[in-house]
């Protein structure tokens, strides 16, 4: 696909969405729902999460997203040793010029791949909290602005494994959506097999959708209708996690507002203009479970955003 293709009409775009989701699931294979939640995600503007065991994939669907985008991709292994500074970037003084000048760290790009995050110390992740947020940096009391479009796709260890250190709330709820890809079903680990491995295949995918077209596929998403029906509903789901006795803490308004964008960006790539509870339901584990932190475990809790979907009612 050539440069002048990816200039791409509002009309199009549906269109091109389908035919990325096309493309990311002949790469990751048997993944479907998983992808489509990936790209919803970044649809909707947010950060994305996978947590799984090592080898499943994580990291090919990272580079497959930002290859079927069109963004501009940095990876960046975190490790107990990182610094910030190797994150961020560092000022640096130059004697023929007499002043120090910023050296800009692999955060500049448009999609950061954060691999093996909880493997950094609590300081390092600390460091990502601005960037996720504000889309910017701020070092020696300059603030810099990060490219546009900007994603952190992270990917995560179960913490149960060596060195690994737990992301703490504040991080966990700058990530719209956790997913888990697990492992692949008989007959897509076959084709893996015979294939030899889809990381090459992720690199050398062409470009569907431009950065300009993505905003605009945002742009599209964010425009979805939803009634005030379905923001009952998702007020609904929100205030029965904050009453939850197997939970420390309930949905934020960040998490509800983010709820309702994932809604949006599901609907979009479903082609419709209107949200429905549907809509709410498909993306809800994602975009919950990792919020939702166990009274007496800490961790992340599954099966309460599974009993929240079952026990409140749509109105």
């Amino acid at each position: 696909m050539t440069a002048t293709q990816l200039n791409t009409a509002p009309a199009d775009l549906s269109a091109l969405a389908v035919t990325a989701l096309t493309q990311l699931s002949s790469v990751i294979l048997g993944k479907s729902g998983q992808v489509r939640l990936s790209l919803a995600c970044l649809l909707a503007g947010g950060h994305l999460l996978l947590e799984d065991v090592p080898g499943v994939g994580k990291t090919t669907l990272a580079q497959a997203l930002a290859a079927t985008l069109g963004l501009q991709f940095a990876r960046m292994q975190f490790t107990s040793d990182l610094l910030p500074a190797d994150l961020l970037g560092v000022s640096i003084y130059e004697p023929q010029g007499r002043e120090f000048r910023f050296h800009e760290g692999p955060i500049f790009t448009q999609l950061l791949l954060a691999d093996e995050v909880n493997r950094a110390t609590p300081k390092t992740q600390s460091a990502l909290l601005e960037a996720m947020e504000e889309r910017q940096v701020s070092e020696g009391g300059t603030t810099r602005p990060l490219p546009t479009p900007f994603f952190v796709i992270a990917t995560q260890n179960p913490a149960s494994q060596l060195g690994t250190f737990a992301l703490p709330e504040s991080q966990l709820d700058r990530f719209l959506m956790t997913v888990s890809l697990g492992y692949p079903d008989p007959r897509a680990e076959r084709e893996l097999l015979l294939a030899g491995g889809r990381r090459e295949a992720a690199r050398g995918l062409s470009p569907v959708l431009s950065p300009q077209a993505l905003l605009g596929a945002q742009q599209a998403a964010a425009a979805v209708h939803v009634s005030g029906a379905l923001a009952d509903y998702v007020l609904a789901l929100v205030s029965a996690s904050r009453t939850h006795p197997e939970v420390q803490a309930g949905l934020s308004p960040r998490a509800a507002l983010g709820l309702l964008s994932a809604a949006r960006a599901w609907a979009w790539l479903s082609g419709r203009n209107l949200a429905l509870p549907e809509d709410v339901r498909a993306v809800f584990p994602s975009v919950a479970a990792h919020r939702l932190l166990g009274r007496s475990s800490g961790a992340p809790s599954p099966e309460v955003a599974a009993s929240l979907i079952a026990s409140v009612p749509i109105p």
